[in-house]
């Protein structure tokens, strides 16, 4: 397989695991022995939610193409479904549920799972779905700066991401690499859906643009970047959003999906309501002290929200937050989530070097500051995914580029 230098790596541990397409010479395929249990499936949706659909918006046929495409890898290890801590409480023992990989068993390159889409979904034709939100809850996310909404994805597309994300566990990709060896947690990658097919498919067909959009009053949505993240270890301590991509604090909608049951002892995220407007909290901190002057009519303002499978968090990035995990740093469920930021219409590409802000935009897109954000990198889901924007992606043309990120984290240093 391709060796890399410790120079190499250390750029690779200050990308923050962003995904990386390399040229077509350098792709390289590894096979992965990672070990994860066979068990039985998690716990059900939870069936309250609002008035809702999950259809389609309009028919349409893709374009051919003649765009070269970058070998695909073929994930060798199946999807396999792991317990959760209610399932099995008693057999199951202190032992953590995913082991990190060495350096050689991560994969490079664009990934496929090959999985079937819900619905009779067809993958590049079929025009995303729908799920209609209440006034009330848009305006709960105005007021608090954040809100729970219920059972927004039916136990199939729970079943779906649940094995995508199987999948990318058992067969990591290098750009995760930094951040699994920062032990925040067991698995994490940024800007997944550039390097997995899986998840670029879930945000054009399903609902979470249209959720999106209704969230932001806006005509448009666009993917600035996004995470997988299992298992937050011990967690994250209270904090601010400030890796949203080259956007800016108001341009910007965080979003969580949830596949698993949260354990009820530790693992639900708890927002200070209305924090949001707070005008104390630099803009470049990430984590925040609470007892800080200013944030007294929030400090004791807890939120906090036992999510179930298929539930979503929407929130502004202003909102503060934070997640405890167990004790010990043990999960011996999955906590599987994807979440992320997306932008609404009229987005400009705000530059972000020389600021922590860079860490999550380093494409080559060529977008200057003040340009309106977009690009393939920055893809179009809601009202419908541009059928240019998921050809580049899958093209291979949508990726990470060491030179820009020598040269956007030299600006940073």
């Amino acid at each position: 397989m391709t060796k890399f230098s410790v120079a190499t790596l250390l750029l690779a541990i200050a990308s923050n695991g962003v995904a990386f397409s390399p040229p077509q010479h350098c792709i390289k395929s590894t096979t992965i022995t990672s070990k994860l249990q066979q068990s039985t499936q998690a716990a059900p949706t939870e069936t309250e939610a609002p008035s809702s659909t999950q259809t389609p918006l309009s028919s349409a046929t893709l374009p051919a193409t003649d765009i070269p495409r970058l070998p695909v890898q073929e994930t060798q290890q199946p999807p396999q479904e792991l317990p959760t801590e209610s399932q099995n409480p008693t057999s199951l023992k202190r032992e953590k549920i995913i082991k990190e990989p060495p350096i050689w068993e991560y994969n490079f390159g664009l990934q496929n799972p090959s999985l079937a889409l819900p619905h009779g979904i067809t993958p590049r034709v079929t025009p995303p779905e729908t799920f209609q939100l209440t006034e009330s809850q848009i305006a709960t996310l105005e007021r608090d700066g954040v809100v729970h909404l219920k059972s927004v994805f039916d136990s199939d597309w729970v079943e779906y991401l649940r094995s995508a994300t199987n999948d990318q566990v058992a067969n990591p990709h290098f750009w995760a690499f930094a951040g699994t060896a920062s032990k925040l947690y067991d698995y994490i990658q940024r800007n997944i859906w550039q390097t997995n097919k899986a998840f670029a498919d879930f945000y054009y067909h399903s609902a979470v643009g249209h959720v999106l959009a209704q969230c932001g009053r806006t005509d448009e949505i666009r993917i600035s970047t996004d995470l997988l993240m299992v298992n937050p270890n011990k967690g994250f301590k209270w904090h601010q959003d400030n890796q949203n991509g080259p956007i800016t604090w108001n341009d910007g909608i965080r979003f969580w999906i949830t596949m698993d049951e949260t354990p009820a002892e530790y693992g639900a995220p708890v927002y200070l309501k209305g924090s949001h407007r707070n005008t104390v909290v630099d803009e470049q901190a990430v984590f925040v002290d609470i007892q800080m002057e200013g944030l007294e009519e929030y400090r004791e303002q807890w939120l906090e929200f036992r999510t179930m499978p298929g539930d979503m968090l929407v929130w502004h990035p202003k909102t503060i937050h934070k997640v405890d995990g167990p004790s010990d740093g043990i999960w011996t469920s999955y906590r599987r989530v994807l979440g992320g930021t997306a932008a609404k219409a009229g987005t400009l590409y705000t530059d972000k070097r020389g600021t922590g802000g860079v860490l999550s935009d380093l494409g080559r897109h060529g977008l200057e500051d003040g340009d309106i954000l977009s690009s393939p990198f920055f893809p179009r889901v809601y009202p419908r995914f541009d059928d240019e924007e998921a050809f580049a992606r899958d093209s291979g043309r949508v990726g990470r580029d060491f030179r820009d990120i020598v040269q956007k984290i030299g600006g940073l240093v």
